[in-house]
């Protein structure tokens, strides 16, 4: 196998991989608050908001140290030790108990940190310049796909079902809790790239030795510097008013993630298949991720007037969704109890109008959409030519401060009504918008007059 052709290899494995996990995860995310409401009627108490809310919270607080971690650590076995934190959360659903729900949500939060990083590391050593367009889109093509597969089993699994029983819930998490495991053992066919083969054996060991030591010096240097950098840039004016924009990803991720499909499976009126309308819903918004990010991407590339149209068709196709959900659904069904609501919307709910809402989101998504157009961005606007690991800590910050803001998110999603979510997630895409736009108008004048954005 030629070198390109492995690390292909490898990029396809990646992907498969993080399908199998994320098939698993995603899924156990979007019936979490389902199912723990059918538990909380018995000795268990406790909330899927909640430990969505601790999870993003230990994620972003570990951002900080997982570069460490990996380098220490390297990226394959630090994505198999992090898959099974994943699969050991998912398999506490077979039998939770409070004590072992919120701890399990503590360690996947680490696990999640160094997952992602370890995945950017694999990335970047089996692409160059030339590939790395084609390998991201080929893994992000795969993770997609998870949200299709999950939720489909959820729909045909919890077909008539109006309470998840306890046979239900142990059948639907010891499969998910299997298909987490192959995806992690898939890591070990990673291979290592020929690019990183050991040095040839005509060195002798002390200029190995040498060559180490160097190396360990050059990369603690460049970590410190890192550091800094990270610290300097976190404060500038144009992060700060991104920061606003992340916000408001972070709070639509939580909001399609956990608390949408927690209020489908909530309204009675949709009679027997309300469970199985939570793994529809799945699907559709699996759908509009792919579509999204296409048609944006398309967009974004073809556009002859920038990136601010774009984003602003975007957030407006997320506010259409918003107010469908808003007359759609009553405004108790995120925090309605183990039996449901039969409280009525501004309109006669219908299922069919909850997956139209779920398939306006291809206007925006965690990875696709609004979210790829504005990380693109970001990374464009605050990178000066020569700007080193500027891009990366570009996107460690944004990744840092959206799941600050799912990790609230979650947590008020216990208390507030449904109309108010939407709300709150209506202003900050408004002032998220305005605020990107802001930092755009402000690259392009730079860009103008030929001048380096900022150097730090």
């Amino acid at each position: 196998m030629s070198p390109e052709s492995k690390k292909l290899f490898n990029i396809i494995i990646l992907g498969v991989a993080f399908m199998f996990m994320f098939t698993a995860f995603q899924t156990c995310g979007n019936v979490a608050q389902t199912v723990i409401r059918s538990l909380n009627s018995t000795d268990f108490h406790g909330s899927g908001y909640t430990s969505m809310a601790i999870i993003y919270g230990v994620f972003s607080a570990s951002n900080l140290i997982t570069p460490s971690v990996v380098a220490i650590v390297g990226p394959q076995l630090s994505m198999f030790a992090s898959g099974l934190f994943y699969s050991m959360y998912i398999a506490v659903f077979i039998q939770p108990f409070p004590w072992s729900f919120y701890t399990a949500s503590v360690f996947i939060g680490i696990a999640a940190a160094v997952l992602w990083t370890a995945q950017g590391n694999c990335l970047t050593i089996n692409s160059d310049e030339h590939t790395i367009g084609r390998n991201s889109g080929i893994f992000w093509a795969l993770l997609q796909s998870s949200l299709f597969f999950g939720n489909l089993y959820i729909y045909f699994a919890w077909q008539g079902k109006t309470q998840i029983s306890e046979s239900d819930r142990r059948t639907v998490f010891i499969a998910l809790t299997v298909i987490s495991l192959v995806g992690t053992v898939l890591f070990f066919l990673i291979r290592k790239p020929d690019s990183e083969n050991v040095l040839g054996e005509d060195e002798s060991s002390d200029d190995q030795d040498m060559e180490v030591n160097e190396s360990a010096q050059n990369n603690l240097t460049k970590a410190v510097d890192a550091f800094k950098k990270s610290f300097k840039l976190c404060v500038t004016k144009e992060m700060l008013l991104l920061s606003i924009t992340t916000a408001y990803t972070g709070l639509e991720l939580t909001f399609f993630s956990g608390v949408y499909g927690t209020c489908i499976g909530a309204i009675n009126k949709f009679g027997a298949e309300e469970k199985s309308l939570i793994g529809l819903s799945g699907i559709f918004i699996g759908i509009g991720e792919i579509l999204g990010g296409s048609l944006f991407g398309l967009l974004s590339k073809n556009n002859r007037f920038g990136r601010n149209p774009v984003v602003l068709l975007g957030i407006l196709v997320h506010f259409i969704a918003f107010y469908l959900i808003f007359l759609n659904m009553p405004g108790d069904a995120p925090i309605a109890p183990v039996k449901g609501t039969d409280s009525s919307a501004y309109i006669k709910s219908r299922y069919s109008g909850c997956h139209f809402s779920s398939h306006l989101r291809t206007g925006g998504s965690e990875q696709n959409g609004i979210r790829r157009t504005w990380s693109r961005a970001v990374l464009e606007i605050m990178m000066p030519a020569g700007g080193g690991c500027r891009p990366a800590l570009g996107v460690d910050q944004e990744r840092t401060r959206g799941s600050i803001c799912a990790a609230v998110a979650f947590f008020y999603s216990n208390y507030l009504l449904l109309h108010w979510q939407l709300l709150v997630m209506v202003i900050f895409g408004f002032f998220g918008t305005i605020s990107f736009f802001t930092v755009e108008w402000e690259a392009a004048a730079f860009v103008a007059r030929g001048s380096d954005y900022r150097s730090i």
